[in-house]
């Protein structure tokens, strides 16, 4: 269902991000004061993105990058991105492929520490994530309806930063016990993707995560997402929200159904009650 949030712990105050070796937790690279480029759009002829760190003491692989800058052999190798509060503590992770330092300067940070920029390879970094996890970093993702206003791409964007700050932002907060009810608000629901937000929200308050795609929807009611089956799910302007989820897709053995009633359907047979209003 996505990359889970790990934990660096070895960022420091002021640092927004931290590397750490795929192969090897110890194995840690260093931190950043700042980053740029991780979810910036990508050219379709480009697959590596080129990312900026500002204020790094690079260690491990990194620091055999650094010292390996214009050969081959400037490869650090694969690694987990996590990105960091400001207590140092990791929000979420992206899993980043073929670190290489291209570039080395030293920082007006601090004395040791370098401005590094590097090539990667990562396709769960979308664009318009940063924006979001910066709500999620200085505590500002408290209302409910902050997703309305965003077009197609940046809901999708929105919808991987509620999956992978999840248990970041949950702090260990167990799921609602079977038998609440929730109500789902569908006056903003024109799409799948913007479905998905208004029923993390409707579960798991402002920014949550409850799917971001059918499968993931089942993984979620199957428990532990934040619901206990059986629940009563209410939902609100549901005439529209039938209107606007009217596509229709095979649902095996040569048979369709429009999206609203798959919806439906999957909440009824993981024992939802689904109150149309």
């Amino acid at each position: 269902m996505g990359n889970a949030p790990r934990r660096s712990g070895q960022g420091g105050e002021g640092r927004k991000c931290a590397l750490t070796s795929d192969e090897d937790d110890a194995d840690f690279w260093g931190a950043a004061h700042e980053t740029e480029g991780l979810f910036t759009p990508l050219p379709e002829d480009v697959g590596a993105r080129r990312v900026h760190l500002t204020g790094c003491r690079p260690q491990g692989g990194l620091l055999r990058s650094v010292e390996r800058v214009g050969t081959r052999r400037a490869v650090a190798g694969n690694a987990w991105f996590d990105l960091l509060d400001a207590d140092g503590a990791t929000m979420g992770s992206y899993f980043v492929n073929e670190v290489t330092v291209i570039d080395v300067q030293p920082s007006t940070r601090g004395p040791g520490l370098a401005d590094l920029t590097m090539t990667l390879w990562c396709d769960s970094a979308l664009p318009g994530a940063e924006a979001v996890w910066d709500l999620v970093r200085t505590g500002r993702l408290q209302r409910t309806g902050m997703w309305h206003a965003l077009d197609p791409e940046n809901r999708r964007a929105w919808l991987s930063v509620a999956l992978w700050s999840r248990q970041y932002r949950q702090q260990g907060k167990p799921a609602a016990p079977a038998g609440r009810t929730f109500a789902l608000d569908g006056r903003h629901i024109v799409d799948l993707d913007s479905f998905y937000c208004a029923l993390g929200e409707a579960v798991n308050g402002p920014g949550g995560y409850f799917g971001w795609n059918l499968n993931a929807l089942d993984d979620c009611l199957a428990g532990g997402w934040g619901a206990t089956t059986p629940f009563t799910l209410c939902w609100d302007s549901s005439a529209g929200s039938r209107t606007r989820l009217a596509e229709r897709v095979p649902t095996g053995e040569g048979e369709e159904m429009a999206l609203f009633g798959i919806l439906v359907e999957t909440f009824e047979r993981r024992g939802v009650d689904v109150v149309l209003r």
